[in-house]
């Protein structure tokens, strides 16, 4: 991996200078540009494997894998050729093809909540299009989301806390008009009595969950928390959404329905469902998917959906998604969790971990909502993380993103994570 003498940047220094005159903030994602943890970001020329190379010629193991949709490592060589066939009839068609019903019938085989899917090119979109669903089978408008849950960009979802628990949110970003944002309530997760007081406050057309959610940090669902859920929003005529766009097809075969047993009226697909192409999705029964264009009134379009590459990349993906290779990944995660606590020893780190997913926590104490991660070290992560990248190992720029094990890390690099993350817990707590 080399040594902290050994790593220059100054590759990325000069594209990260002209990036700034033409890109805003000289990146295309706001968590890219590395400003969370103190740093400029690093430019990269390829990836194999499990590694990242930057613009000069560092090498980093790779825990972040493009936020997750490589699963199984990047350029792994059946998904190339997958790509590759597809680009040499065409890159995209703008009509149907047999490509998008395979992909279809994977995912339906995969989640017994999912008949039908309607392609997107993104998780927004996903998100977007299952609550336009929702909203049309209901006639209502409100929603209810959690604190600390990320389902896209879209206007109606950027939206932070009200004053109180059932209250109405606010805008967390310029450009959202207040009366969009009135229509979402923030509701702290894990707390089922908030989750049920905004859904009595007025008529809600979806409840929106990411049920293993991974954008405050990994912060799993307490026990029978999803089940209580799923009781309320058949309580309160409210749709039910899961946003497995990050857990889908990772932690499981069948994704966080699988795991926990609850199943929603709608998910939204994205990540892993493209390969590392981009592709996305939302499904649900036939029954209420057939409200949609054409079959239905309810309009959802787009020029790219089911593009062909992006097909063909998430069948390749889905092939080797076996039980021997969910197996593998929990494996690995088990593996990485254990070397991430062994490294931080006695120091405040929490190490959270579902198969697929992992997050150090940096605090004494565990993290059940979004308010506990908000009040972990934020500082000693970044310097954390600042520290694993001098010593070659490639992390989340951010405390609230999770770590994305996949099938291309193996014992080694766990071990060169493990040996970088003791000397750079060492050198955060050096003064503590």
């Amino acid at each position: 991996m080399g040594g902290r003498e050994l790593l220059n940047w100054d590759g990325s220094r000069k594209l990260y200078g002209e990036a700034l005159e033409l890109l805003p903030g000289g990146v295309n994602s706001p968590v890219r540009a590395m400003r969370s943890i103190g740093r400029d970001p690093i430019f990269i020329e390829r990836g194999e494997g499990p590694y990242l190379f930057d613009v000069d010629g560092n090498r980093y193991v790779d825990w972040v894998c493009s936020w997750g949709p490589l699963i199984a490592g990047h350029a792994e060589p059946s998904i190339l050729a997958a790509v590759r066939a597809a680009a040499e009839r065409g890159t995209t068609y703008g009509a149907p093809t047999a490509g998008e019903v395979a992909l279809a019938r994977e995912v339906a085989k995969r989640f017994d909540s999912v008949e039908m899917i309607r392609m997107t090119s993104s998780g927004t979109e996903a998100a977007m299009g299952a609550i336009r669903l929702a909203r049309a089978v209901t006639g209502r408008d409100a929603l209810v989301k959690f604190a600390g849950a990320y389902h896209g960009h879209t206007d109606g979802l950027l939206v932070s806390a009200g004053s109180g628990m059932a209250t109405a949110g606010k805008p967390s970003s310029p450009g959202v008009p207040a009366a969009v944002a009135e229509q979402t309530a923030v509701v702290p997760w894990n707390d089922a009595d908030a989750v049920e007081a905004a859904l009595a406050a007025r008529p809600v057309a979806a409840l929106l969950v990411e049920p293993i959610p991974a954008n405050m940090g990994l912060v799993p669902p307490a026990e029978g928390f999803l089940k209580r859920l799923r009781e309320l929003a058949d309580q309160y005529g409210a749709v039910l959404v899961f946003d497995e766009v990050i857990s889908g097809f990772r932690v499981s075969r069948g994704g966080a329905q699988e795991l926990t047993g609850v199943q929603p009226d709608v998910t939204a697909f994205g990540k892993v469902i493209g390969g590392g192409l981009p592709a996305a999705a939302f499904g649900a029964s036939s029954e209420m998917m057939n409200h949609l264009a054409p079959a239905g009134d309810v309009y959802q379009a787009g020029t790219l959906s089911g593009n062909p590459l992006a097909v063909a990349a998430g069948l390749a993906t889905m092939e080797l998604l076996d039980e021997a290779a969910y197996l593998k990944l929990s494996q690995t995660t088990d593996a990485l969790a254990d070397a991430l606590r062994d490294a931080a020893r006695d120091h405040p780190v929490q190490v959270v971990s579902v198969p697929g997913l992992v997050t150090p926590f940096f605090t004494d104490q565990p993290v059940s909502d979004f308010e506990g991660a908000n009040s972990c070290d934020m500082d000693a992560y970044a310097r954390f993380c600042r520290e694993l990248i001098e010593r070659g190992v490639y992390p989340p720029a951010s405390q609230f993103e999770a770590w994305f094990p996949s099938l291309a890390h193996d014992e080694e690099t766990v071990e060169m994570t493990a040996a970088a993350a003791a000397e750079a817990f060492d050198a955060v707590f050096a003064d503590g």
